[in-house]
């Protein structure tokens, strides 16, 4: 019998790049804080038999190619994550696609391989995303987090859960996009993962895994690298970015890739996935909703 399907996705940034460090009083004296958890994550996959997609924040290619080429070579999936990690509704439209063109070029310059996915900082995105990344030739977006609004942060926006046709999320998107939501817990519409397996425990992780099992959905988790190291102190940063990171989220991911799952690459999730928008869920029904309200942009 066959096991259900998950993806555990890794948002490949240095604690640098997250927006409570940029916004920081302080900083800190070490620098690509988080690299050394890279090794971690690719022998806990290898030790579990998973697949892993690591959305990489493609500046990094500059000092660590080499650990790119690594993240190829034992299997895993390379995908975008911007080139600089800033918002995408901070920049400019020529800036936007400057983000899009460069982290594409460099992650395949560096490494040779084919990267179709993206994901948006902060999962924030723009009215122009799927159009600008269908011109560069990204093939699904992994950046709707179908979760309840939460204040300060993101959601609200949609309900998709599975994947789906881009234009079921965004009518106006082109035609052979697909969109891979991040996982929420069912009910309670939280994420399953990131900054809320921290707050909440992998216990509540491994449930909602299971909850969407049931439902016939193939999970979506996702980690920074920089939560799986012992972060330093520095003068600003929220005390929530700390809580519970380094030894037990590396305990967790362990748990996590433990489980009776079969961790495939978010591409992989995208197999079949074709057609127009039909009566799938469709989140508002609306297209994309434009984002107004103030954020503080702390995960």
């Amino acid at each position: 019998m066959s096991r259900v399907q998950a993806a555990l996705s890794v948002d490949f940034e240095f604690f640098q790049h997250a927006p409570a460090y940029r916004t920081a009083r302080g900083t800190a004296s070490e620098s690509a804080i988080g690299i050394d958890a890279v090794e971690f994550l690719l022998d806990a996959a290898a030790a579990a038999d998973a697949e892993a997609t690591f959305f990489t924040v493609s500046d990094i290619a500059a000092t660590h190619g080499d650990v790119l080429r690594e993240v190829v070579d034992r299997g895993h999936e390379l995908a975008s994550h911007t080139h600089s990690h800033r918002h995408l509704t901070d920049l400019t439209t020529a800036e936007r696609r400057e983000e899009f063109a460069v982290s594409k070029g460099r992650l395949e310059g560096v490494t040779d391989a084919d990267v179709t996915g993206f994901r948006a900082p902060s999962f924030d995105i723009t009215d122009d995303h799927f159009a600008t990344l269908a011109e560069f030739g990204y093939e699904y977006d992994s950046s709707v987090v179908p979760c309840r609004s939460i204040p300060g942060w993101y959601g609200g926006e949609f309900d998709t859960q599975r994947p789906v046709p881009a234009s079921v999320v965004d009518p106006a998107a082109p035609a052979g996009l697909t969109e891979v939501p991040v996982a929420v817990m069912p009910a309670l519409r939280l994420p399953l993962t990131g900054t809320w397996i921290r707050f909440f425990g992998v216990r509540y992780t491994l449930l909602g895994m299971r909850l969407l099992a049931r439902r016939g959905i193939a999970p979506v988790l996702y980690v920074h690298p920089w939560e799986l190291v012992d972060l330093p102190e520095v003068d600003g940063v929220p005390n929530r970015v700390y809580y519970r990171s380094g030894a037990y989220m590396r305990r967790a991911v362990e748990r996590i890739l433990a489980t009776d799952f079969d961790f495939v690459t978010v591409r992989s999730l995208t197999d079949g996935v074709d057609g127009p928008a039909d009566d799938r869920s469709a989140g508002t029904g609306d297209g994309l909703t434009k984002r107004t309200d103030e954020r503080e942009w702390s995960l």
